[in-house]
């Protein structure tokens, strides 16, 4: 018998009992199917909650195989690429022994190489000092010539920019000689020669010029004017008398007047003259000669030529200007690269020097070269 036929059953019954009973049952039944339905309502949420811990669980599982899965693969390709480094590390072991033993016997043959160059070195050096080559030697003996013929011409003529180019032709002349011995002489040799150029003044020129275009001035210059001759209009009885006796007898007073028409030629030649001393003082370098013909210049245009005449004042300015600036007297040591080179040919010569006998002869001839 069921649940059902139970309830329809005992509902006569209850219909049956009188008065107030029906309503205290009524309430107990509403109270415990609200407690049946809460108790329902919680095993829903519980069975919900399990099964939905259940459906995380096994997310996870299958999460967790997937990842277990690729980490087997991770590990099985870790473990060939480790197969595959040991064996490229094995190879590469090889590799670095080879290389060792192709070191070492390079190291060998570098070594081997180095002493041959070492003994090829020496042989040369000894080659190099034992003998110089007879084009070295005409090389020399020309770089020789040019500078005791530098020193030479300066000496005796102060001719610098002379005596500067023949030290520049024995620099080029030196430059060509093989000799590494030779190579520090050219420094000294460029060294006076600079210092022959830097004693040259550089105002010659322009001094030599104003003293050329003066002489040229020299024969226009107008000189001090005569005593005023008589009125060649006048024609009285004394005049006559004197034009007549002029052939016969001539009368001058000598008081320290200028110099007659006729020497005018005579005054502009000393003066000329003067200047010409004077551009040569310069060009040969001597100071006292060049103020002195300077001094005489301007002492002959002040007695013989006309002071108010602009053209002579003008002279006598330039002629200042240039006593002015007369040209220092500086001289010039040479002989130092000459002195050089004749002692490294005479040590050349020395060690080249083949018996023991001939070592007492070497010096004599090494002190006759420094001389």
């Amino acid at each position: 018998m069921n649940e059902n036929d139970s309830t329809q059953s005992s509902a006569p019954l209850t219909a049956q009992r009188p008065g107030k009973s029906a309503p205290r049952d009524a309430a107990p039944r509403g109270g415990s199917i609200a407690l049946a339905l809460l108790l329902a309502l919680l095993a829903l949420l519980a069975s919900g909650y399990v099964g939905w811990r259940q459906w995380q669980q096994r997310q996870s599982r299958v999460a967790d195989a997937h990842a277990l899965d690729a980490m087997q693969q991770r590990v099985a390709a870790l473990e060939s690429a480790l197969a595959s480094g040991s064996g490229g590390r094995a190879n590469l072991a090889q590799r670095l022994d080879a290389s060792d033993q192709l070191d070492r016997a390079l190291q060998a043959a570098q070594q081997a190489q180095g002493d041959r160059l070492r003994e090829l070195e020496a042989a040369v050096g000894k080659l190099s000092e034992s003998t110089l080559s007879a084009h070295d030697g005409t090389l020399l003996d020309e770089t020789e010539s040019l500078l005791r013929m530098a020193r030479e011409r300066y000496e005796l003529f102060h001719d610098a920019q002379g005596a500067a180019a023949a030290y520049a032709l024995a620099a080029q002349t030196l430059a060509a000689v093989n000799d590494g011995a030779f190579a520090g002489l050219r420094q000294n040799v460029d060294a006076e020669r600079l210092a022959l150029l830097a004693s040259q003044p550089t105002a010659q020129a322009d001094a030599s010029a104003k003293l050329t275009a003066l002489r040229d001035a020299v024969p226009g210059l107008p000189l001090k004017p005569l005593d005023t001759p008589a009125s060649a209009a006048s024609t009285g009885a004394w005049t006559r008398v004197a034009n007549a006796l002029t052939g016969v007898l001539s009368v001058q007073r000598d008081d320290g007047a200028p110099l007659a028409v006729a020497d005018a030629r005579f005054a502009r030649e000393l003066v000329a003259l003067d200047l010409a001393q004077a551009q040569a003082a310069l060009l040969a370098h001597d100071p006292r000669a060049y103020a002195s013909a300077l001094q005489r210049a301007d002492a002959g245009l002040a007695g013989q030529f006309d002071g108010s005449a602009d053209a002579v004042r003008q002279a006598r300015g330039t002629l200042k200007q240039l006593a002015a600036a007369v040209p220092n007297d500086t001289s010039v040591q040479l002989g130092a690269a000459l002195a050089e080179l004749r002692n490294l040919r005479a040590v050349h010569a020395l060690s080249n020097s083949p018996a023991p006998a001939a070592s007492t002869s070497a010096p004599a001839h090494a002190a006759g070269a420094v001389r």
